[in-house]
């Protein structure tokens, strides 16, 4: 499934929509260059959780946690992880494999210790429609996403 977008708006709507169906184990894993738009997706990933705090891209922690919504969410920004064994020091699978969703940044970064069932955001610039443009990819791998079907823009 993919989307064209042309403005933050509609990127953090993507992400509203897909934290509004997501269920308790799930795994988002974020892709794409800097500056792409993974912390806006994240952000409206949030608020369709019904997170209230402020949401930031945790990429001197790792991972920040939020327990406001229905469900708590496990936000984490791999960008400085120097290798798998380093996150999987701070409790990987215990996030992973909770009761929250897990939403990873950069997760290229960490594939050898990515579980089999996830969902797959890969975001992309492009330039040459305009500098807000971005292909938005949704591709679900495993089981238990079969709900990525109803996302309409």
């Amino acid at each position: 499934m993919e989307f064209i977008v042309d403005s933050v708006e509609k990127t953090m709507h993507i992400g509203y929509m897909l934290g509004e169906l997501a269920k308790a184990g799930d795994v988002f894993c974020l892709t794409g260059d800097l500056g792409t738009g993974k912390t806006h997706i994240s952000k409206g990933f949030a608020k369709g959780l019904g997170v209230s705090e402020h949401i930031t891209s945790p990429t001197f922690t790792i991972v920040n946690e939020y327990n406001s919504g229905r469900l708590p969410l496990y936000h984490f920004d791999v960008y400085r992880v120097n290798d798998s064994d380093e996150i999987m020091a701070i409790g990987f699978d215990e996030y992973i494999f909770g009761n929250g969703v897990s939403l990873i940044e950069w997760a290229n970064y960490i594939e050898d210790i990515l579980p089999e069932n996830f969902v797959h955001i890969s975001i992309k610039k492009l330039p040459h429609l305009g500098d807000e443009y971005r292909k938005i990819a949704i591709r679900p791998y495993g089981e238990g996403y079969s709900y990525i079907k109803e996302l309409k823009l």
